[in-house]
């Protein structure tokens, strides 16, 4: 992989950046950092698939038979309809792209830049070739760059193939000696160390952007609801051509009907049963409802987690930054038999100046975590203007926090030759362990790190050493030794920081109890501090406590029992979160869970819905996960389980209204057929019917308010599907009911002599009446239909005046009134109207109160 160029820009000054106009200058002329990726559907490939659906192509062959037939009218009128399909899909398309589409602004990578000499987070987009990039751990790099000043391990497997990451030095100043190690790659990810990088690269000229699109275009695969649907569509479509074909066998041989006729009466047929509807809901209803929730802070990475949502049994959450305010500060400094808090004094003793001044120097100069972000900052203002404050001194090397040691070492170099100075923080347990200490010295440290911890404070052990290398060869560093066990050091004391609990929590956390979501919280901070955040924001009123230690040594059946009777998870390494949550989905939970870390990524993969925090989330974490919370606030994610069960409760009224409202216009179809009697419904009036039908579903349905006590009931089972035999049998129900009231109306109107016109028209006015009706009884089954006029819904007398008016327009209209095959109704067919819309009512009331005694029983 060639590296890439190293002239210096110009317009960047050393440390300065690009000013902010040159910066928007190069944006102009170099166009944004964007990788070549799946644009927008355009208009042309929207009309295109309208071309070649069912329902336009059934279209088509009706208003051809119609044209035979000598009925330019019918035709005209059946032609002209395709372009009123068209305009509804390309409204729907657009409102589901938009939404779609703002997600994306949202969810785009971001980049943390020096511009004006400033720090400034920018959209990734808005990297332009000179930027200087500011690199952490856990970063996914915006554009090729080479690197400055710093040490990276940068993981190029997306690039290579390889997955050790690759160790990245700063170029040469003559940018030739080591381009080669100091270039990195757009698309990469840090996953160790800090540095800065000068932008020599963006967009398709980046090495990712020259291998081509495939890397950055990426389908979505179809969610568990949408394969569903696929499938019973595709079902649904092979009835309609089988039951289609027998209509005009039937129609044209048991009948008599002329052959075009019965070819009509078949297509009518089979539009009828046709439910395009579906495909519509899901892709309108998931998008939406992301974009919906967006607006609680909470940005959605991938549609599909928004039907799981509804569905969680099981929130583990970490506790810094989701349970806690994340604004770590020193609450409290502790040597043997010594103590200090900030609150108390007003200089730092003596004895605790060489404690504060390893605990800086065991950490970097300009930290990404909070909690070192707070050690450095009680440092400087406790122990500026002494001799104890280290600014600008750099490592020579660094031993990582690791899964196997909880302690990290930064080795510096010393005034004598050969002579390294060590500084060492991280779990007491592990740096008390560094330091070969006897059993007593360990109990009282270990009695000290509970007491502070059971107070809620994160407690952190501080240690120095000195080592003794050989000499190194000249221009090389000394061999360092494999371990930080290698070393001797000497404990000096401990740091505890406050972190207090964000004040939503408790009233989120008994907001999901009475929503049936357990939460479990997965920490690597000490058991006590666990217990005693626990107790403060209310997670559990279970005292018991699960360590990492404790987990390693139980088998998945013994550790899966035990889940089910503790709720706090503590010194978990990111391997222990990954089996927990492998091991909870396995026991049937749906898990949905929180992460920051690079280290987190798997375990956000394994989870049902994995969520990242945005604030101090990595770029891996956020990329992994499904959803990801701006603020990082636990109350977000509750806010967000109460959406998601909104829209799984409207996706089942819409599927349900749709089943429920293609039962009559069946029956209507083909019941006339099978009893010998005049045609009921034509294509004509199937069209007119999908005017209401399609902005029912997707629109006004859609809006539907959360139901109330949403979130006082139990998550629905992962098996509870809207297409199961359940809700389609009480969809059917409804349908087939007031298709019995229709044609029994039909009958009795034959009877009494009414023409077909005349008929045709009390039963098509009702059906168009029953079409609102059936949204009422699916708005909110705990009702009668009637008393859902009373809920509030912006579309919903948008959509009842569309009714009226198309009613008032196929009667009062001469001409369409004919084309329609309709008659004015006068006052009788009127009043049978009405007695036929009542008798639809009451039948829609006797199914809701069937099901509601059968759920009851």
């Amino acid at each position: 992989m060639p590296a890439p160029e190293t002239q210096t820009p110009k317009g960047v000054t050393a440390r300065q950046g690009l000013s902010s106009a040159e910066a928007a200058r190069r944006l102009g002329a170099e166009g944004p950092n964007l990788l070549p990726g799946s644009a927008p559907k355009s208009t042309l490939a929207i009309v295109r698939d309208v071309l070649t659906e069912p329902m336009f192509l059934m279209l088509l062959a009706a208003g051809g038979i119609y044209l035979a037939l000598g009925d330019k009218g019918e035709a005209l009128f059946l032609l002209g309809f395709v372009f009123v399909v068209i305009g509804i899909t390309l409204a729907q398309e657009r409102k589901t792209q938009r939404a779609l589409e703002s997600l994306r602004d949202l969810s785009a990578p971001r980049a943390l830049v020096i511009r004006d000499g400033q720090e400034q987070r920018i959209a990734g987009r808005d990297v332009v070739r000179g930027d200087l990039l500011v690199l952490h751990e856990g970063d996914r790099i915006a554009a090729d760059a080479l690197l400055l000043d710093g040490q990276l391990e940068v993981d190029e497997s997306l690039l290579t193939g390889e997955a050790v990451p690759v160790t990245k030095l700063p170029t040469a100043p003559n940018g030739q000696a080591s381009a080669s190690v100091g270039a990195i790659y757009a698309s990469t990810v840090v996953t160790r160390g800090v540095g800065v990088a000068q932008v020599c690269a963006t967009a398709a000229h980046t090495a990712v952007g020259r291998i081509g699109a495939d890397l950055a275009a990426t389908t979505e695969p179809p969610s568990a609801l949408q394969q569903g649907s696929r499938r019973l569509v595709r079902t649904l479509g092979a009835a309609a051509v089988v039951l289609a074909l027998a209509q005009v066998l039937l129609g044209w041989w048991w009948n008599g009907r002329p052959l075009l006729d019965s070819l009509l009466s078949g297509i009518a047929l089979a539009m009828a049963i046709l439910p395009e509807e579906i495909p519509v809901i899901l892709t309108v209803f998931l998008a939406l409802g992301a974009w919906r929730i967006s607006h609680q802070k909470v940005l959605t990475r991938r549609v599909t987690a928004v039907e799981a949502l509804g569905a969680i049994t099981v929130l583990a959450v970490d506790k810094t930054g989701t349970l806690t305010m994340n604004r770590m500060a020193v609450a409290e400094l502790a040597s043997a038999g010594q103590h200090f808090r900030p609150e108390d004094a007003s200089d730092l003793p003596e004895h605790f100046h060489l404690l504060t001044e390893f605990a800086m120097l065991a950490t970097p100069g300009d930290p990404f975590d909070p909690m070192e972000k707070a050690i450095q900052h009680f440092g400087h203002q406790w122990l500026q203007g002494t001799e104890h404050v280290h600014d600008g001194r750099e490592p020579e090397f660094e031993y990582a926090l690791s899964g196997e040691i909880l302690a990290m070492t930064r080795v510096f170099a010393s005034d004598e030759p050969n002579m390294h100075l060590l500084a060492t923080k991280g779990a007491p347990e592990a740096v008390a362990d560094l330091c070969h200490l006897d059993d007593a010295r360990r109990l009282a440290i270990r009695h000290q790190v509970e007491a502070m911890a059971e107070r809620g404070l994160r407690v952190l052990g501080v240690a120095r050493g000195r080592w003794k290398g050989a000499a190194p060869a000249p221009d090389q560093s000394p061999p360092w030794p494999q371990s930080q066990h290698d070393f001797d050091f000497d404990f000096l004391g401990l740091v505890a920081l406050a972190d207090p609990p964000r004040p939503e929590v408790p009233a989120a956390l008994a907001e999901c109890r009475r929503a049936g979501v357990r939460v479990i919280m997965m920490t690597g901070d000490h058991p006590a501090t666990a217990r005693a955040i626990a107790q403060q924001v209310g997670l559990s009123d279970r005292p018991d406590v699960i360590t990492g230690a404790e987990l390693e040594a139980l088998d998945d059946a013994a550790l899966t029992e035990r889940l089910r009777h503790v709720d706090l998870c503590a010194r978990l390494k990111p391997e222990h979160k990954l089996r927990l949550v492998q091991l909870l989905r396995a026991s049937g939970e749906v898990v949905a869970m929180t992460g920051d870390g690079v280290n987190d990524a798997p375990a956000l993969k394994a989870a049902d819905v994995g969520i990242a925090m945005g604030e101090r989330g990595t770029d891996v974490a956020r990329e992994a996960a499904a959803l990801v919370l701006l603020d990082d606030s636990f109350a977000r994610i509750v806010a967000t389980i109460r959406q998601g069960r909104r829209i799984d409760d409207n996706v089942r009224k819409a599927i349900r209204f749709t089943f429920a409202v293609h039962a009559p216009i069946i029956a209507l179809v083909l019941g006339p057929t099978l009893l010998k009697w005049p045609t009921l419904l034509m294509p004509v009036h199937i069209v007119l019917l999908q005017l209401l039908i399609d902005p029912t579903c997707a629109v006004v349905l859609e809006a539907e308010p959360e139901a109330s006590g949403s979130m006082e009931r139990p998550p629905r089972p992962v098996s509870d599907s809207p297409f199961g035999i359940a809700p389609l049998v009480y969809s059917v129900l409804q349908g087939m009911g007031m298709a019995a009231v229709l044609l029994a109306g039909q009958a009795w109107l034959a009877d009494q002599g009414w023409d077909s016109a005349q008929s045709r028209t009390v039963v098509f006015g009702t059906l168009v009446l029953c079409v609102m009706l059936l949204i009422l009884a699916n708005r909110d089954l705990s009702r009668p239909a009637l008393l859902g006029v009373t809920r509030p819904n912006p579309w919903l007398w948008r959509i009842a005046a569309a009714m009226l008016v198309l009613l008032v327009a196929v009667l009062g209209i001469p001409w369409l009134r004919a084309l329609m095959g309709l008659a004015l109704p006068g006052v009788q067919g009127l009043v049978v109207a009405a007695g036929l819309l009542a008798l639809c009512l009451t039948w829609l009331e006797l199914v809701r109160l069937a099901a509601r005694h059968r759920q009851v029983a």
